[in-house]
């Protein structure tokens, strides 16, 4: 939940000190889904080039977060939490590995929900807040990558 306050202007305050956003629908037809109620009246299916995305997926997530770095002037020390987008260990682990982010400060929840899509920050997020891990005050660094390309970064003061 979200709320206006008014805060000093400093990366100090709570709430969301800097975002990042970006898309490339050059890369579209390596990830996208082929149908849909609004355009085929249909489910549609997933339809993904598996190497193609996960090497696109590292670059362009890390990228959005050196920009978040660069906008703060925090690094992967200061951060006290990484929750990214649960799409699969692999691409977190090689994101966490080329920010230098230290492995016991990601959030990982894909081994129990799966990929949830644009659900899996939110459900990575109310996990680590219910058992503790995330507390007031805490520098939490998000990351979600989709279908199109789109990417983006987002660091909060919890």
């Amino acid at each position: 939940m979200l709320e206006a306050q008014q805060q000093s202007g400093t990366t100090d305050d709570r709430g969301v000190l800097t975002t990042h956003l970006r898309s490339d629908g050059r890369h579209k037809s390596k990830l996208f889904v082929d149908g849909g109620p609004g355009s085929t009246k249909t489910v549609g299916y997933l339809r993904m080039e598996g190497r193609e995305v996960f090497k696109h997926a590292v670059g362009m997530i890390t990228d959005v977060i050196v920009d978040a770095f660069n906008a703060t002037g925090f690094t992967a020390d200061d951060i006290t939490w990484f929750i990214p987008h649960q799409a699969n260990k692999r691409i977190i682990d090689a994101s966490a590995h080329k920010l230098h982010i230290a492995p016991q400060k990601v959030v990982l929840t894909v081994d129990k929900h799966g990929n949830t899509s644009a659900a899996s920050i939110p459900l990575a997020l109310s996990v680590a807040v219910k058992d503790g891990r995330v507390k007031k005050g805490d520098l939490v660094l998000f990351e979600a990558m989709g279908g199109g390309f789109t990417w983006g970064s987002a660091l909060v003061r919890w």
